[in-house]
């Protein structure tokens, strides 16, 4: 099975779809997720062009499921024994976002199995006692949510420990400036006891990832978005709430990547929080 969609039983299988798709699959009934489907870590041993002919009818599929041809997409590295209880491997694999056409995403998928074996990604394995023999990734592709806020939820705290709250880092545009630490997001500590905000702190929030053509850039943030949080008490709640269900769902504090556009809120990883202070 080289292909299958978020959603379908068959995706929430880890060994087929790795473990951020496999999460997402299993969500994505009861949360907003964005559509999208799964070269399996079936496809990765394949022929390369029967890849791309299965590629492209999902691809085009997913244009008529979303509104247009070229659908614009995001497409992730899903490993295997990726965003479990003792590694999370976030940053160790690639991800492109705002790519449109079938050749830019089949180009992004050949670089993403290609980052299974990066030495990055071979050290990290080597540090938390993994195989490197055959690392094998999944690849999934998600109909791209043009963010115009991105927020990482955290249903603990993981500075202080406290399983009583919720902090949220959040900022304009695309996730990837929070994510990659090149921005200082607005901050917020909701207490799970009557979804109350304890403490709000705004951000610098200098850089902010944009969509352009063939991709995304960094770009300054305008003047007045800066010192403006970037979520109100309301959305900030929304997160928190989202956060909370997930945890209770999956049984453990959840590392949370969400979006807002306009004030619809879509899910788009879930993790268990791997390092949490005590």
């Amino acid at each position: 099975m080289e292909l299958v969609w978020l959603g379908d039983e068959a995706a929430h299988d880890a060994a087929l779809t790795g473990g951020k798709a496999a999460s997402l699959s299993r969500l994505a009934a009861t949360y907003r997720v964005p559509l999208g489907f799964v070269l399996t870590t079936q496809a990765f041993e394949r022929d390369p062009a029967l890849v791309a002919a299965i590629l492209e009818t999902a691809y085009r599929h997913l244009g008529a499921l979303t509104g247009g041809s070229d659908p614009r997409v995001a497409v992730r590295s899903s490993a295997v024994d990726e965003d479990g209880a003792g590694s999370s491997f976030a940053g160790q694999h690639e991800t492109y976002l705002n790519l449109a056409g079938v050749e830019e995403v089949l180009g992004a998928v050949q670089l993403c199995w290609e980052s299974a074996r990066s030495e990055r990604a071979l050290d990290y394995r080597r540090q938390h006692g993994l195989a490197v023999d055959n690392p094998t990734i999944a690849v999934l592709v998600q109909h791209l949510v043009p963010a115009d806020v991105a927020a990482v939820v955290f249903s603990a705290n993981p500075l202080t420990g406290s399983r009583d709250e919720v902090v949220i880092n959040a900022s304009w545009g695309l996730g990837e400036s929070i994510v990659g630490g090149t921005t200082t997001p607005d901050t917020f500590v909701v207490a799970k006891a009557g979804l109350c905000v304890l403490e709000r702190t705004v951000g610098e929030k200098r850089r902010m990832t944009v969509s352009v053509p063939g991709g995304t850039r960094e770009v300054d943030v305008p003047a007045l978005l800066r010192s403006r949080l970037s979520v109100t008490d309301e959305q900030a709640v929304a997160m928190a709430r989202l956060a909370i269900a997930l945890e209770e769902t999956v049984g453990h504090p959840v590392d949370v990547e969400c979006a807002l556009v306009g004030d619809e809120l879509y899910l788009l990883q879930s993790r268990p929080i791997t390092t949490l202070a005590r």
